[in-house]
């Protein structure tokens, strides 16, 4: 199943995690691991995003526009591919039947107050937020091209390469893992300067065992991409288990 959208203001946030706080990925996922400061690290990171004109390959006249939020993980499959592992696809309420049975994702349904259209040159400052009885609300503005402190992936255009070259994603279902392939083309990115008003959206989705979640990595802006997403069938899980790891 062959999905084309073009997402519009694309805001990507980055964390670092301590590899011990987070849960175990899926086999036969592997968590890409980053050390820094005597500690293991774990990527994550947010985009919240509008689809412009989602349509089948195969029905075209079909066409859906909506905000949606991901949360997901860097992880490396049992191909050796680096891939995202989801943890939540957030969608408004009337999306979620055919992002459940179209884009077959375990979609939920949240309320977004996203900012439309963006014009970096023009606009001084934007705010994001996503609510489902907890929230995610942020604030941004045009920042320095430069990560925080934290894990080594770098420089700036070495650190959007990492999160935006992962073309594999994968999704957990009740049948198994089931994974997507993306292409997109390359596109410049803003860098931002961003603040997390609150929070509590994140700790609902992935709690972590030491805490709440820590400062920003890194974040930016991808103003426009033409995005083609492939659907494959799931994994079956006689077939994951005998996948050996990477290495």
């Amino acid at each position: 199943m062959i999905l084309r959208t073009v997402v519009r203001d694309c805001l990507q946030l980055n964390w670092a995690l301590p590899e011990r706080a987070v849960p175990a990925a899926p086999e036969p996922l592997r968590y890409e691991v980053h050390e820094w400061d005597g500690e293991r690290w774990v990527f994550a990171s947010a985009l919240l995003f509008r689809h412009e004109r989602l349509r089948l390959e195969s029905l075209p006249a079909i066409r859906l526009s909506y905000p949606q939020f991901n949360l997901q993980l860097c992880v490396t499959d049992g191909d050796g591919r680096p891939a995202m592992l989801f943890r939540s696809v957030l969608v408004p309420a009337w999306v979620v039947p055919a992002a459940r049975w179209i884009g077959r994702q375990p979609a939920a349904s949240a309320h977004f107050a996203y900012p439309a259209p963006i014009e970096p040159e023009a606009d001084p400052e934007w705010r994001w937020s996503v609510d489902r009885g907890r929230r995610l609300q942020v604030a941004a503005r045009p920042g320095a091209p430069a990560p925080a402190e934290g894990p080594c992936i770098g420089g700036w255009e070495a650190c959007v390469g990492y999160f935006r070259s992962r073309r594999r994603g994968y999704v957990r279902t009740p049948g198994g893992l089931r994974r997507l392939e993306t292409s997109q083309p390359k596109t410049d990115v803003v860098p931002l300067a961003v603040e997390v008003e609150e929070r509590d959206l994140l700790d609902d989705i992935l709690s972590l065992s030491d805490g709440g979640w820590p400062t920003l990595h890194s974040a930016w802006l991808c103003p426009e991409v033409p995005y083609v997403f492939e659907i494959l069938a799931d994994l079956e899980p006689s077939l994951v288990r005998r996948v050996p790891a990477p290495g």
